[in-house]
């Protein structure tokens, strides 16, 4: 069943001045027309969208080389995010205020106040179940799904990035990469 994502592509550009509006007409000649891009630092290019598909990962890394084929050569993915996030952010799309979530144990941060997605959501996914004696929370993690389920892939496909298991250049698997080009069922 194919199920609706939210994630944002970061995109390192070439040395040089881009058009923004030719950034922009790639993505939506990519087919993503209701993208939200972001085209505020010259070297980077960030597009959030929302697709739909059976396989997250695989949602993400087509989008991306879709966006990446009409992109200026030289081109190359630097992350998909969701991946580590704030307090804020998840605030923001459970529509809750960030002290709501303070008041809740969390997983440790992992750096400057960022969290794994996926630890983030297991603890919040807790949090839903009847406790006696205490109160449910007032947010709905079931309205932020499509963020967390990309989440999940945007860690994976960053990490494969990291271990150059995937060219940044073609989102290709890499023969031999630092994980010795396996690739473990996530």
């Amino acid at each position: 069943m194919a199920e609706l994502l939210e994630f944002e592509l970061v995109f390192a550009l070439p040395s040089g001045t881009h058009d923004p509006f030719m950034l922009s007409d790639t993505v939506f000649e990519a087919g993503f027309e209701d993208a939200v891009i972001g085209s505020g630092d010259r070297r980077l290019l960030a597009v959030q969208i929302e697709a739909a598909g059976e396989d997250p990962e695989r949602v993400i890394l087509d989008a991306a080389r879709a966006i990446l084929a009409g992109l200026p050569a030289g081109s190359r993915i630097r992350e998909v995010r969701p991946d580590l996030v704030s307090l804020s952010d998840v605030a923001e799309k459970l529509d809750v205020k960030r002290q709501a979530l303070q008041q809740r144990e969390m997983p440790p941060p992992v750096a400057g106040g960022l969290y794994r997605i996926d630890e983030m959501l297991e603890v919040l996914t807790r949090a839903l179940e009847p406790q006696a004696g205490r109160r449910r929370p007032r947010f709905d993690l079931e309205a932020a799904r499509k963020w967390f389920v990309a989440g999940r892939a945007a860690r994976r496909i960053n990490a494969r990035l990291t271990m150059r298991e995937l060219d940044p250049g073609t989102l290709e698997t890499v023969p031999g990469g630092a994980g010795g080009g396996r690739r473990k069922a996530g």
